[in-house]
């Protein structure tokens, strides 16, 4: 009897751990692909929030970032949470614009600074069990400055017109600033609730 229950419970664990990468997966490709669009359909292109598109794409991206920290096991699985939004995002066209096909050249430091935030999660608050915020603020300094490293190199190579590097400055760095910690505080909130569901 006690096997089958444990056997259910492994079973029922294990389809969970698969629905929560799928939708985590989802929400990496899908959001920046499509949020973009919506926005601009649903509110206008020239609308506070279709201007601000970022902000919201990003603090998306950035909460299934440190929800796959915290729940998805397997590199793997993380690899394709962090390179999938830079891509798609770029792809889209919608919340870089006319900047997109220069932001080309930033993808692999998003992917270091998108990676770096999820280790910082994995190794201070799982590995060294230390506090949930000392991890966010600890990932995102390192994803900030990693990202805002990248820009600068390549600003330095003249890789930007001129005519977009403030444009392109602020969204490698207050936005990335803002957008991660936003981020941080939805997915604090959903670890809470389901650490109250699984308690209950």
């Amino acid at each position: 009897m006690e096997q089958a229950i444990n056997k259910r419970v492994k079973d029922f664990s294990k389809t969970s751990d698969t629905i929560q990468t799928i939708l985590i997966f989802l929400l990496a490709l899908l959001v920046p692909t499509f949020l973009g669009n919506i926005i601009n359909n649903t509110f206008g292109k020239t609308s506070v929030i279709a201007q601000n598109s970022q902000i919201i794409v990003g603090s998306i991206v950035n909460t299934a970032l440190i929800i796959s920290a915290i729940n998805l096991k397997g590199w793997k699985k993380i690899l394709g949470v962090v390179t999938m939004p830079s891509i798609s995002t770029i792809l889209s066209g919608y919340v870089f614009k006319s900047a997109s096909v220069y932001m080309v050249y930033m993808i692999p430091a998003i992917w270091i600074g998108n990676f770096v935030l999820i280790y910082a999660y994995k190794w201070i608050m799982l590995e060294k069990e230390k506090n949930y915020f000392l991890a966010g603020i600890i990932g995102i300094i390192t994803k900030v400055l990693v990202i805002a490293g990248g820009f600068m190199l390549l600003k330095a190579f003249g890789i930007f017109p001129d005519k977009m590097v403030n444009t392109l400055q602020t969204a490698m760095t207050t936005t990335q600033l803002i957008t991660a910690s936003i981020g941080t505080v939805i997915a604090f909130i959903i670890y809470f609730i389901e650490n109250k569901v699984v308690k209950n």
